[in-house]
Order: C-alpha cells, then sequence, then structure tokens
C-alpha cells in the first residue's frame, strides 16, 4: 500500500475547475493529489519570427512554481531560467502542439501559461492536461468571436507519470516516490491513444523491456481515465 492509501495501478484524485481566472481567454485549476498548477492560455495576435507572413499559428507554453510550491523556499527564476524550467516548458509547448492545426489557427499564439502553486509530483504531466483545458476553451473564444472558421484542434490531449520504486510499478507518482524511484517516466498521450511524449530515466537501475512494457500499460490506462474527464468537462472538441 502507497502513501496516500492507493494501489499501484491509480491515479490520484483529480479535479479540473475550468475559468479559474477571469482575464484569460482560457484558464483552469488542476489539482491532482497534492499537486495544484494554474493554467492560463492568452492570445496574441501575432507570431513568432519564424512564421511571418505564412499564415500559420503557434502555441507555446511557459512554466514556473512559486517559490513556496515545494517543502522548502526556492527562488524566483527571475533573470535566467534553470535547465530543468526549459526543458519543461518545451515539453508543454511540443504536446500541445501535437493536437492542434496551426495553420487552421491563423497568423496568432496561444500562450498556456502553467504556475505551480504547489508541487506533490507529476507537476509537468499536470500542466499538460490543464494546459489542454485552457488552450481548448481560448480556442472556442476565437471560434466564438468568429476570428477562425475552421476548428484547429485534432485531438483530447494529457499526461501522467509512472515509474519503479522498490521494485514495484507505479502509476502517478507523488514527490516522495519520484524522488526515491530507480525509474522515472513521463507520457502523453492524445484520445485516441497514440503517443506525444515519453520520458524515461533509469535513475538508479537500468530497467528490462518488460517494466518498459508494463510501465507505459499503467501509464495508457492512467490517462484514458483523465481524457475521459477531460470529455466530460469540455463535451465534444468543437
Amino acid at each position: 500500500m502507497r502513501e496516500d492509501g492507493r494501489q499501484n495501478y491509480k491515479i490520484r484524485s483529480v479535479k479540473i475547475t475550468r475559468n479559474y481566472l477571469r482575464y484569460a481567454e482560457g484558464s483552469c485549476l488542476v489539482e491532482a493529489g497534492g499537486t495544484k498548477v494554474i493554467c492560463a492560455a492568452s492570445v496574441e495576435e501575432k507570431v513568432p519570427p519564424h512564421l511571418q507572413d505564412t499564415d500559420t499559428g503557434w502555441v507555446t507554453a511557459e512554466y514556473a512554481m512559486l517559490p513556496r510550491a515545494t517543502e522548502t523556499r526556492s527562488e524566483r527564476e527571475r533573470f535566467r531560467l534553470s535547465g530543468r524550467t526549459q526543458e519543461i516548458q518545451r515539453v508543454i509547448g511540443r504536446a500541445l502542439r501535437a493536437v492542434v492545426d496551426l495553420k487552421l489557427l491563423g497568423a496568432r499564439t496561444i500562450v498556456v501559461d502553467c504556475d505551480v502553486l504547489q508541487a506533490d509530483g507529476g507537476t509537468r504531466t499536470a500542466a499538460i492536461t490543464g494546459g489542454f483545458v485552457a488552450l481548448v476553451d481560448a480556442v472556442r473564444k476565437l471560434k466564438a468571436e468568429r476570428k477562425i472558421t475552421s476548428w484547429p484542434v485534432k485531438d483530447y490531449l494529457a499526461g501522467i507519470s509512472v515509474g519503479i520504486v522498490k521494485g514495484e510499478t507505479l502509476l502517478d507518482l507523488t514527490f516522495l516516490e519520484d524522488s526515491s524511484a530507480e525509474v522515472d517516466m513521463n507520457v502523453v498521450m492524445t484520445g485516441s491513444e497514440n503517443f506525444v511524449e515519453i520520458q524515461a530515466t533509469g535513475e538508479e537501475a537500468t530497467f528490462p523491456e518488460k517494466k518498459l512494457v508494463e510501465m507505459l500499460g499503467l501509464a495508457t490506462n492512467g490517462i484514458k481515465e483523465l481524457i475521459k474527464m477531460e470529455k466530460e468537462i469540455l463535451g465534444d472538441l468543437k
């Protein structure tokens, strides 16, 4: 039995509160166990330099943690982002772009800000899941305002962590589990059960193919639960 009483194959209690912020075109608070992340999607009527004059849009993400999101205070990243923060931002942005037809978005950018209020493991995957919900609501606002004519979001998207702790394969790791894991993996999938991102690291041990398949199986089932929740919250993608 795990520290929070879950069985190995169970995800934590998840709650997604839409329209959490007043001003953002799309926003939500995603809570996964003790992890809490605010996701806000903002629409900007411009694109990066490499997309100028292409009539193609862009989706990108920024990620940050509040100083007391963790047990001890961390310094704000005021002038230079850590390598970890940059990596997580890229992962979130890549994941969100995977389910958006950028041509149909038009020459505009959607920036998804993911701010961690409290961290207890799985912050990047929670940010991807919540970021997707915020993104969809921002796109719906564009559609309602007739700034786009065709629906650009192609599929649902969610992410979850999985790992091996003391020889046991566990789904949706807490911070305590993640910090002692022999193998740590983050998985992002679409509603069509296609993989977008698989990040697996043998932190303190190697692992055989059998364990990889086992971890992917647990992650797939966990993401199915999250996408079912997204469908209940968002309805059809349109």
